[in-house]
């Protein structure tokens, strides 16, 4: 079998300012899928998505405090 080990980034612990670059970072360097760990702050949300949109990935809300890059 393959390995189907995702890739995860945890903001937790990140300012918001270091966030966004961290995310762009991330989703630009790696393959999906991939997960964001965003807590639940909706800044951190708003930025994995604006991020996400900015480049055109796609992405989907997996449950309140994580964001899947698919």
């Amino acid at each position: 079998m393959a390995n189907t080990t995702i890739k995860q980034l945890d903001l937790h612990g990140l300012r918001h300012d270091e966030a966004e670059r961290q995310v762009e970072n991330f989703v630009l360097l790696n393959k999906s899928p991939l997960s964001i760990i965003t807590g639940n702050s909706d800044k951190m949300r708003n930025i994995v998505e604006h991020v996400c949109n900015k480049h055109k990935i796609s992405y989907e809300r997996w449950d309140w405090g994580e964001i899947k890059i698919l």
